[in-house]
């Protein structure tokens, strides 16, 4: 069993046929077949079932996954530290929390692991980062969520490839201009009619919005957190932010916390299922854990 076996294995199962695999790694599809096939001679076992429908996992295949990756993170690990090369976990964030809640995450790894340096890419898309996860073109991803369950908040995610771990809670204020917005304290109910301030349709907040407030209020859509922020201390609509977002704003009476209790989001770190023996992955986790 050489690691060049394993790495062409690896993309097999990543990218579920022999062609796609081939595209990937540079090889002719032939190539790709006899390396996967020689694989199989060494270990004795057959990995994969050959199908119209492309290269399905033999339970032999799905036990040797883990190792697979396992091995191979090690050897990538080995080369970068004999080479005196700094090792790179890749990590995909929602643009709200690239400035206010990835830095803690770094700052961490920083002291944990200073070898592992982390190649920060903001997404505007929550699905577009969840799939970039899904394939392997990230190691890992922040986001925000809720419940037990990823996806919990209102998004569908890749059906069962993808594991999380809840960092930190993530509280939630509703919030409006000085004078502005029921004064006493309130329910969903009492924000019928009221301009609901939000970034976009599909951002965390919306969908904070949709499960907690219901359909009452005219949802309006500005473009960004600070433009939410901003029209709300004009008094053109109530918002629905994070604390960490608002936190100046209502120190500095610009903005007033409406009184309806709200439970917190959870800042969801997030990688594939089967990756937590990558070094990289499990050092992140280990970093950003706490």
């Amino acid at each position: 069993m050489e690691l060049r076996h394993l790495r062409v294995f690896d993309a097999v199962v990543r990218t579920g046929t022999v062609t796609d695999a081939a595209v990937a790694l540079g090889m002719a599809p032939s190539s790709v077949s006899e390396q996967v096939r020689a694989l199989e001679r060494s270990l004795g076992v057959p990995l994969f079932e050959r199908g119209a429908r492309g290269m399905r996992l033999t339970g032999e295949g799905r036990r040797l996954t883990g190792w697979a990756r396992q091995l191979l993170g090690l050897a990538d690990r080995a080369i970068a530290d004999v080479a005196g090369r700094r090792d790179d976990v890749r990590l995909g964030a929602l643009e709200t929390l690239v400035a206010t809640c990835v830095p803690t995450v770094l700052a961490r790894l920083a002291e944990r692991r200073p070898l592992l340096r982390a190649d920060v890419r903001p997404a505007t898309d929550r699905l577009a980062l969840l799939a970039d996860v899904d394939a392997g073109r990230l190691d890992a991803a922040l986001l925000l969520d809720t419940g037990t369950a990823l996806g919990d908040l209102g998004f569908e995610p890749p059906a069962g490839s993808l594991r999380f771990l809840d960092l930190d809670p993530v509280p939630l204020a509703l919030l409006a201009a000085p004078g502005h917005g029921p004064r006493h304290r309130i329910g969903p109910a009492d924000l019928d009619g009221e301009r609901l301030l939000l970034n976009a349709p599909n951002c965390s907040f919306a969908l904070a919005a949709d499960r907690l407030l219901g359909a009452g209020p005219e949802r309006v859509f500005v473009g960004s957190v600070a433009t939410v922020r901003a029209w709300a201390e004009q008094g053109l609509g109530i918002a629905l932010l994070p604390d960490f977002a608002v936190t100046g704003a209502v120190r500095a009476g610009t903005l007033d916390a409406l009184d309806l209790p709200l439970p917190a989001l959870a800042l969801r770190l997030v990688w594939r299922a089967g990756r937590e023996d990558d070094p990289r992955v499990r050092d992140l986790l280990y970093a950003a854990s706490g």
